[in-house]
């Protein structure tokens, strides 16, 4: 029997990642801010 969660690092990423993010606000606010560390 499979287990529930089978994850998908290609999707998450796309839905979840670096790149996902640059396309809303969240980092741009945070490279406003001046932040050192944009995301972990």
């Amino acid at each position: 029997m499979k287990r529930t969660y089978q994850p998908n690092n290609h999707r998450k990423s796309k839905k979840m990642g670096f790149m996902a993010r640059m396309q809303t606000n969240i980092i741009n606010n945070r490279r406003k801010k001046g932040r050192k560390v944009l995301s972990h």
